[in-house]
């Protein structure tokens, strides 16, 4: 990314952020709208939320509640919550990992922190 004159173009690196923006708020837009579902206990019970974490659910099937062990039905509600926290992690690295950073430089330079950080 450099100028015609050999310097540093500011221009090009500031239409690849604005793109890497626009990329980054359309990912944030579907990941709003995905429903992610976490399960535990052979789907007793079911935690869902969105792609971004936000909890929009949770279902217990009448079978898992058993007023003697309450610390079951405990440990089925965070285990269903560390499923859907997982998935919402694993959709999160697909949805953001195919951002590719520009790169910002030659040798040494700060195009070697992009391919660090996973860019080109």
């Amino acid at each position: 990314m450099t100028s015609d004159e050999g310097g540093f173009d500011l221009n090009a690196l500031l239409q690849q952020a604005q793109s890497m923006q626009q990329q980054m708020v359309e990912a944030q837009s579907e990941q709003s709208q995905s429903i992610v579902r976490g399960t535990s206990g052979g789907e007793m019970v079911t935690v869902e939320a969105n792609g971004l974490g936000e909890f929009r659910r949770v279902s217990i099937k009448p079978e898992a509640v058993d007023p003697e062990d309450v610390e079951l039905l405990e440990e089925l509600v965070l285990a269903a919550l560390h499923d859907v926290s997982a998935k919402i992690a694993q959709a999160g690295a697909e949805a953001f990992g195919g951002m590719a950073l520009p790169d910002l430089g030659g040798p040494g330079g700060l195009g070697d922190i992009g391919k660090m950080l996973g860019g080109g």
